[in-house]
């Protein structure tokens, strides 16, 4: 039983060195008396290692740069990720649009309006104040625009001219038509206003 444990640990040693490839083994130079020439031995594992060195460089750029390529791979699926995320949820705010232009409609005869069951107006009001809530969540806001507001041509769309001989009244706004949205910084849809416009 001995002599068969004592095999193995042999054919493991055996084993074990028979791995050891060209490179792990150092080649003394000899002299021609046979003897060994350190300066020779010396000077080959000088450059053996220079060799090394330079190997060791060469894989060290080429991991800093697939690093680098990784880093920056990542950072542009991110990118991208955003904006598929950004561009899924302005398509599906612009669906609703038509939604709350008549939800606006609706609200907007107050005497008809007035006229609904007081039950049935408050829970219709409610769910407009809900939906109104989902989409700020999502970074759908209101353009914020009033009767006597200069207009803005990035927030609204001037959709009819109105005279007026009021010239502090000029480029102002008379009424608006159809309200307008933004999602973050961008305008989703102007807003439709009518617009005085000063003739003397």
């Amino acid at each position: 039983m001995k002599d068969e444990e004592d095999k193995k640990i042999d054919e493991t040693v055996v084993e074990d060195t028979d791995t050891e490839t060209d490179e792990d083994v150092v080649e003394f130079v000899f002299n021609d008396d046979g003897e060994e020439d350190i300066k020779a031995t010396l000077k080959k594992l000088r450059k053996d290692l220079k060799e090394a060195q330079k190997e060791k460089t060469e894989y060290l750029t080429n991991w800093q740069r697939e690093r680098a390529d990784f880093t920056n791979y990542k950072k542009d699926e991110q990118e991208r990720r955003e904006s598929t995320l950004a561009h899924a949820r302005e398509n599906f705010a612009e669906e609703l649009l038509p939604v709350l232009d008549a939800y606006d409609m609706a609200f907007s005869n107050r005497e008809a309006w007035e006229k609904v069951d007081k039950n049935w107006r408050i829970g219709v009001e409610y769910i407009h104040a809900q939906l109104l809530k989902v989409l700020a969540d999502n970074g759908v806001n209101p353009i914020k625009v009033s009767v006597g507001d200069k207009v803005d041509p990035k927030l609204h769309e001037a959709v009819e001219n109105i005279s007026t001989d009021d010239e502090a009244q000029d480029h102002s706004i008379a009424e608006v038509t159809q309200s307008g949205y933004i999602i973050g910084e961008r305008v989703l849809r102007a807003a439709r206003v009518k617009v005085f416009e000063f003739k003397k």
